[in-house]
């Protein structure tokens, strides 16, 4: 629910570690279709035939729509009419389901294992889209003095009117772009304290720190022997680092861009969540 947290950084590097595991579709939700042209499909986003022609009227399937990309997983691009698709959905019967009815039932199983989507940082019709055809999430948040709440408003706006209606289920809270150390009280330490202490649901009947993935799992335990000097403070989360920012001006997932980079590695620990249906300890 908030631009610039890593969305469109975390689900292109998840499609593709989850394309090392099985045949994966990437579908580019967001009207600003910074995934499309960080891929370097920016005639896809301008192309006259769009995802509004498959979900709307019926016009196009999706493999007129869909790109074969270099890494290993295919593109179903974003457009530069989606807001008015977003438009034309609130209006449509049942509006919330076309992306399922249209792109995920005919696709997944039967041509592709795995679908990611990328989602617009707001709520609406291309969202609950999302909703319906998944059931699952992972939410990217960054440090700051407004990310624990805007986890609860992501979570009030979207998971749980979503809910009422359909079963939805958070696979991973993700601690991104931190670069602090965590032996002193910065704005890195409070956001990890905050999701691996916290006691609230986040799933029905599961606290928040058992969707915090190993990556950056800390133990109150484990803090206070990092106060204490007795442990070498880890450097939990995905880091800042400048090959992730680079990768896709350079139009390259990470992998491909800087496949020694130590920042593949939880990429690949949420492909594996995904791919388990949630985080096994």
């Amino acid at each position: 629910m908030k631009g610039g947290v890593g969305k469109s950084t975390t689900s292109i590097n998840l499609a593709r570690q989850l394309a090392e595991r099985g045949s994966t579709l990437f579908v580019d939700l967001d009207p600003n279709g910074h995934a499309t042209n960080g891929l370097g499909f920016e005639d896809a986003y301008h192309a006259e035939t769009d995802l509004g022609d498959v979900i709307l009227e019926g016009a196009a399937t999706p493999g007129d729509v869909i790109r074969e990309t270099e890494y290993g997983f295919d593109l179903l691009p974003s457009s530069d009419s989606l807001e008015d698709v977003e438009t034309e959905l609130a209006g449509a019967m049942q509006g919330s389901a076309r992306v399922k009815s249209k792109v995920v039932d005919p696709l997944l199983g039967e041509v592709y294992d795995y679908v990611v989507f990328d989602c617009p940082a707001y709520p609406g019709m291309l969202n609950n889209n999302a909703l319906v055809a998944t059931g699952n999430v992972v939410i990217p948040i960054e440090p700051g003095s407004s990310a624990i709440g805007g986890y609860k408003r992501t979570m009030e706006r979207l998971i749980e009117p979503a809910r009422e209606y359909i079963d939805v289920e958070v696979l991973a809270i993700v601690p991104n772009k931190l670069e602090d150390r965590i032996d002193q009280r910065t704005e890195d330490r409070e956001l990890l304290e905050s999701l691996n202490t916290a006691e609230h649901e986040v799933n029905p009947g599961q606290p928040l720190p058992e969707v915090v993935p190993e990556f950056a799992r800390i133990t109150e335990a484990e803090f206070e022997r990092i106060d204490a000097g007795e442990l070498e403070p880890p450097k939990p989360g995905i880091r800042h680092r400048a090959a992730l920012s680079r990768s896709l001006s350079h139009e390259q997932p990470l992998q491909d861009y800087a496949p020694d980079s130590d920042q593949i590695a939880p990429y690949e620990e949420l492909a594996e969540i995904v791919a388990n249906g949630g985080i096994q300890r």
